[in-house]
């Protein structure tokens, strides 16, 4: 391969894995308020446990999140070189201000939570986990604007090769930025809250954490449905931004070639790039609808751009519906885990808790798809409109470096990712009885060749 493939590769191989990390950091922050609030109310020792459970299970997520999250910004100098001339006086900024504003808000106050217990008031404690999520949240914000405005460039001008900052706001709060960060940050809700859900699930299906399940299981389907009932409202918003700024991915979504009214919106199919035509399960008019409300609403098709203009459709229309199909899996799994949780019968439901645990993680697959699609389909653009991608790539590194260094990252982010994997499921397998509480007795899940022991003033459990 070519290197600037390699580099597009391997930026998103990392960027990827990157991913997989953050939406379960973000979703568990908001869980960790919920369970901490609980704790705040009731003041039983069951629901500290609950809380510190979740504070465990955020931290080892956190902690990968920003060991994974470093190699991205050191690609920007070293495979993208050309990129960073041209954006680094606009895209600096929100980098530095996530890092100030947002990484030092959210991991100063995790230091609070993982030593402040019992050093520090009880309501400044609950705020803290406040603020660790609010941190979590602002990070995303500024990530997002620096991503959005690479989607939908505002507020600058290109002077002498490079593009300046003219007008923070404009270019801050570009057309694709509230959209983008709604859709993300609400896709990161769903993705907490099933996972929540299945590892209640779990518990139930191996009969333990009584107490824990019946109190997690509840709130986390709510949250869960509620988030995922938002995701289309939101993605509408999202989807008729696209069409008025980016029409050509908006094209590639559905397949479309010709410009047309009327225009249908596939359920499932297969793109035919001979015959420029989908075939599969396709519903006329409502993609015209969805976008200006009418049947007659025109949709530009890929047949106005030039084939170099055009993003690789097959990869965007499939990424695309694969976010879309999930996320109707997503909703009716919360829904029919809620139905027989007011039912009564959740619990005998075996069939049912495993499908929720089977749908956490396919709340990371519809997320990772979404990615996909959006940043497959502004290319060949890496600042749309503006900068190619392939004008974007470093010209002196080789092909045989990068390839180099991707194997190498491939080697230390698996690694990474079996510690992680160990780490939160290690938690998850002791659960939150077996948490040390001064003062209280702790009991350990039975393990093999070993039967249930009981241990007073047990010192914290580190792992």
């Amino acid at each position: 391969m070519d290197a600037v493939t390699l580099a597009r590769l391997q930026f998103a191989f990392t960027v990827g894995f990157h991913f997989l990390i953050v939406p379960v950091s973000i979703g568990l922050s908001v869980m960790m308020v919920i369970a901490e609030r609980r704790f705040r109310r009731s003041g039983l020792v069951e629901d500290r446990r609950a809380s510190d459970f979740w504070i465990r299970l955020f931290t080892t997520t956190f902690a990968i999140g920003v060991a994974t999250g470093i190699t991205m910004e050191f690609a920007f100098g070293t495979n993208w070189a050309d990129y960073s001339r041209f954006v680094g006086d606009i895209f600096g900024a929100p980098l530095a201000a996530e890092g100030v504003f947002a990484f030092f808000l959210e991991s100063t106050f995790l230091g609070v939570l993982l030593f402040g217990r019992g050093r520090v008031s009880n309501k400044f404690y609950y705020v803290s986990t406040w603020l660790v999520a609010a941190g979590a949240h602002l990070s995303a914000l500024w990530i997002i604007i620096a991503n959005s405005w690479q989607q939908t460039p505002a507020g600058f001008a290109v002077i002498d090769g490079r593009a300046q900052l003219t007008d923070f706001f404009a270019a801050a709060f570009n057309p694709s930025t509230l959209p983008r960060y709604f859709h993300t940050v609400a896709s990161t809700w769903v993705a907490g809250a099933f996972i929540a859900a299945a590892i209640a699930a779990w518990y139930m299906l191996r009969d333990r954490e009584h107490d824990f399940a019946r109190k997690v299981m509840p709130a986390a389907l709510t949250v869960a449905l509620l988030a995922s009932l938002a995701m289309p409202i939101i993605g509408d918003f999202h989807a008729r931004q696209v069409a008025a700024t980016q029409p050509a991915k908006l094209a590639a979504f559905e397949g479309i070639y010709p410009t047309q009214t009327h225009a249908p919106m596939a359920v499932v199919g297969w793109v035919d790039t001979n015959t420029q035509t989908v075939r599969g399960i396709k519903i006329p008019n409502v993609l015209s609808v969805l976008v200006g409300y009418s049947a007659n609403t025109k949709i530009t098709g890929l047949d106005a751009y030039k084939p170099a203009d055009r993003p690789p459709v097959q990869l965007t229309f499939q990424s695309y519906h694969l976010m879309v199909l999930l996320g109707f899996w997503l909703i009716a799994v919360a829904i029919a885990g809620l139905v027989q949780w007011r039912r009564g019968k959740l619990a005998q439901s075996r069939g049912l808790l495993w499908a929720i645990v089977a749908t956490a993680p396919l709340t990371i697959l519809a997320i990772q798809s979404g990615w996909m699609a959006a940043e497959v389909g502004r290319q060949p653009w890496i600042v749309y409109g503006q900068l190619r991608t392939v004008d974007a790539a470093s010209k002196v590194v080789p092909a045989a470096q990068i390839a180099a260094t991707m194997t190498g990252f491939g080697l230390i982010y698996l690694v990474l990712f079996i510690g992680w994997m160990r780490i939160f499921f290690g938690v998850v397998k002791r659960g939150p009885e077996a948490i040390a509480v001064p003062g209280q007795d702790v009991t350990l899940p039975e393990t093999a060749g070993a039967t249930e022991r009981t241990h007073t003033d047990r010192p914290a459990t580190t792992y």
